[in-house]
């Protein structure tokens, strides 16, 4: 079995009598709201493990054993599967709450959480009712799922081979929790040239991981290896949907409110850390402090409603068109990764070079921050929303809602 699901069965007890943080709700969720009550729960501790983690090559284990006990690895499954339908787009804005409590906690522990919703709600859009109900009783047994894209020159191929069986080759980079997802969801590109997913059960078929890839300025304990899967065999139930599923709209693009989501969770830590630096030193008084936490304040409450706006849109009962739904989901991961960056150097301004030395976490919020915000092709996320309304006639007040 998995390092991962080793660590949740030897810490799933309660916490020690002396943690200050042992109020934590355990064992399967009552709803869907108790999903982010429980994330909003675990964000001090996650936070206050994070520098325990922030280890190059590491991976936030005993966090992940803490959001299991929780239930929050189950909760985006449906109740008939043991969940609280917390991936269903009714929930989205609980869903988004939820990711933001995480990644206020630890921004490398809400990466790999975000992962691991991404492929449980593209199981359940795109499986076949007996892969769903299998991934789902790996998700209740503890495994970790994940969405691993990306690649370099040596991306994956699948080669078909007799009775229905394919052979992998090739890599993906950028791979979050390498050796601790054990149920990755992949990208393999077929001989015709079109896109295959399938989910791997890495704990049986192990990929060959090569840590020295991972050498980066933040997000360090996400693990996030290349990973070269030659040689492994996998057959039609590891399939997941038809070729080219992957890359339908409005999925593909309008999950960037997710990891939108996450990131304004680390500039809400970045906020809150930044206050309590400045009320221990009695510097609340100088007027140009108060203006910086005056407009950071300003900045979180803004990425606030950008996120109940795209959660509102997202469930909305007359559904928007799919290129709508994109082009919204594209200002939201703009105008959300614009306040992260304003806020950081707001936050530095304020604490100076003492806030900036450990066991300060400014140093460690900043490089994650800074790295996460670093996701694909921003600059044709925004051309796209730019073409989006040159497209339509409709007043501003309208655009976006009829």
């Amino acid at each position: 079995m998995s390092e991962l699901l080793t660590s949740v069965v030897e810490s799933t007890g309660p916490p020690a009598a002396d943690d200050q943080q042992a109020a934590l709700p355990s064992g399967l969720l009552s709803s869907v709201g108790a999903a982010e009550t429980a994330a909003a729960a675990l964000a001090p501790r996650l936070f206050a493990q994070a520098p325990h983690s922030d280890q190059p090559g590491g991976f936030p284990t005993a966090e992940f054993a803490w959001l299991r006990s929780a239930g929050l690895l189950v909760a985006p499954l449906p109740v008939s599967l043991g969940g609280v339908g917390l991936g269903a787009p009714t929930h989205t804005r609980t869903l988004l709450s939820t990711l933001r409590h995480i990644g206020r906690g630890n921004l490398a522990v809400g990466r790999v959480y975000e992962g691991h919703v991404n492929a449980l709600q593209l199981l359940q859009r795109f499986g076949r009712p007996e892969q769903i109900s299998q991934w789902a009783a790996d998700a209740r047994a503890g495994h970790l799922f994940g969405v691993w894209n990306t690649e370099a020159q040596d991306g994956v191929h699948l080669e078909p081979l007799p009775n229905g069986r394919y052979r992998l080759r090739g890599s993906k980079t950028f791979a979050s929790g390498a050796g601790h997802v054990t149920r990755p969801l992949l990208t393999g590109a077929l001989p015709d040239g079109s896109w295959q997913m399938l989910i791997l059960p890495a704990d049986e078929k192990r990929p060959t991981l090569d840590g020295s890839f991972w050498r980066p300025l933040g997000m360090q304990a996400t693990a996030s290896f290349r990973v070269d899967f030659t040689g492994l065999e996998i057959g039609s139930a590891e399939l997941l949907g038809q070729p080219g599923d992957y890359y339908r709209q409005p999925w593909f693009s309008g999950g960037a409110i997710r990891f939108a989501a996450v990131q304004l969770g680390g500039a809400e830590a970045v906020f809150d850390e930044t206050r309590r630096f400045l009320c221990a030193l009695h510097r609340t008084d100088d007027p140009y402090q108060r203006q910086r936490l005056g407009e950071m304040a300003l900045l979180t409450e803004s990425g606030g409603q950008w996120l109940r706006a795209a959660a509102d849109y997202v469930a909305q009962l007359s559904a928007p068109t799919a290129e709508a739904t994109v082009a919204h989901a594209n200002m939201v991961r703009t105008a959300i990764a614009e306040i992260c960056q304003r806020i950081l150097p707001l936050a530095e301004q304020c604490v100076g070079a003492r806030g900036l030395l450990k066991p300060e976490p400014f140093e460690r919020l900043h490089r994650d921050l800074t790295h996460y915000l670093r996701q694909p092709a921003p600059d044709a996320a925004q051309a796209d929303a730019g073409r989006f309304v040159l497209q339509h006639s409709a007043p501003a007040y309208c655009l976006w809602h009829d």
